[in-house]
């Protein structure tokens, strides 16, 4: 079994149906020296069952790395799922993102020493979710602007990370006011890197975790390189039972330290000590 050139981490719990979904989206891509790995927030059966099953029907090797429901502990699996990737080049993104078929090309092609790559999503209505088949994501039906519509898309400037092709994305990749922050729906970056600013902060629970990852590692000297033009998947809509007022204020709380002190390392990380 030879090592892959690319992990590609995505986040899960409880959301089989979504999941499945993502899974197919994946064996679409152009790109295929990837493996994925489940990073499983303490998700029932149901979610091994699906992920045992896709397993013989999927091109793709699928690692799964779980762990026991302590409430809401992306940081913490994410640091795991980290140590288990065998690539030394990791694909961020979630268990509610659909890829489109050239979205592992363009992390492929894009990533460079010295950088990390920052994309975005195009967020689907819970109507477009739900109606999403298989066999819309295999054609790439589910990316098209013009099904979309027909499917009660409304129009927006956003629809343009959809329709914009070459020297269009580049040029609104180049434009966009957006910042290149690391997002946790679609990210990549040097599995020497990640490990190198200790991975994620675990005292972090829902809300910027992510960013503050993005924001020790331009700490570190990496910087962030914009590609959500080109580097396309769709978000499925769903409720945010863990988004909460406390959570969202102590993580500002981490980040603003994070970026006022200019740390690179967190005593909370993959590693809990401070730095060797």
């Amino acid at each position: 079994m030879h090592n892959r050139k690319i992990s590609v981490i995505i986040s899960t719990y409880n959301a089989e149906a979504w999941l499945e979904k993502v899974l197919w989206g994946y064996h679409t891509q152009t790109f295929r020296d990837f493996e994925l790995v489940i990073a499983d927030d303490g998700s029932g059966p149901a979610t091994e069952a699906l992920l045992h099953r896709m397993q013989k029907e999927v091109f793709y090797p699928i690692v799964h790395v779980w762990q026991e429901d302590d409430g809401f502990q992306k940081s913490r699996i994410l640091n795991k799922a980290i140590a288990q990737c065998s690539a030394g080049y990791i694909v961020m993104s979630d268990g509610d993102c659909i890829p489109r078929n050239d979205f592992l090309e363009v992390h492929d092609r894009r990533k460079e020493k010295g950088y990390f790559l920052s994309g975005g999503y195009f967020m689907l209505p819970m109507s477009i979710s739900e109606a999403i088949s298989r066999e819309d994501i295999e054609t790439g039906r589910c990316f098209d602007i013009k099904w979309l519509r027909e499917h009660g898309l409304k129009s927006s400037f956003k629809n343009n990370k959809l329709t914009a092709g070459g020297f269009k994305a580049a040029l609104l990749n180049t434009l966009t006011p957006t910042g290149a922050t690391w997002n946790g729906h679609n990210a990549s970056g040097w599995k020497e890197d990640i490990v190198a600013v200790n991975g994620f902060d675990e005292r972090m629970q829902y809300g910027g975790q992510d960013r503050e990852l993005g924001e020790r590692l331009t700490n570190y000297g990496i910087r962030g390189k914009q590609v959500r033009y080109s580097a396309i998947c769709v978000h499925l809509d769903h409720a945010r039972g863990y988004k909460t007022p406390e959570s969202i204020a102590k993580n500002q709380a981490i980040r603003q330290h994070t970026r006022g002190s200019k740390n690179v390392w967190t005593p909370y990380g993959m590693q809990k000590e401070e730095q060797p």
